[in-house]
């Protein structure tokens, strides 16, 4: 007996067919923004690592407690993990060109490499977010 393979499941009128996929690259990037690897995130979550990867990869679809746990692994809301952090991104774009040092810092990253950039402004994203307590 030949089985035949289902039927692509049509897009939703509204538009969130592409919903697993912002979630999965939603979840990378905050990853990856936070400095974690997905094994710390899944130390974080206390799942296993291939889950992590599963759900990067869209071989997993998370879910409701996932979410809520990934969320707060990552630091965000659910609302941002859903929405692709973008609104949490901009928050913190918006709060660190407040800061004088950043704002005059600016000019000055375009003159810098990839690794250069990523290491600054990881280093400055820390230390706004979690400034060091003074004894």
């Amino acid at each position: 007996m030949i089985l035949a393979a289902p039927a692509p499941a049509a897009e939703p009128a509204n538009g969130n067919g592409r919903a697993h996929l912002q979630i999965a690259s939603a979840i990378r990037t905050l990853r990856q923004r936070g400095g974690l690897s997905q094994r710390q995130l899944a130390l974080r979550m206390q799942v296993p690592r291939t889950y992590v990867s599963k759900i990067e990869n869209e071989k997993a679809t998370p879910t409701l407690s996932s979410l809520a746990r990934l969320a707060r692994a990552l630091e965000v809301t659910v609302p941002d993990l859903l929405s692709g952090g973008d609104r949490a991104r901009q928050d913190e774009i918006h709060e660190l060109m407040q800061d004088d040092f950043v704002a005059q810092l600016v000019p000055f990253l375009s003159t810098l490499d990839a690794l250069q950039k990523a290491s600054i402004l990881g280093q400055v994203r820390d230390l706004t977010l979690r400034p060091r307590r003074h004894a």
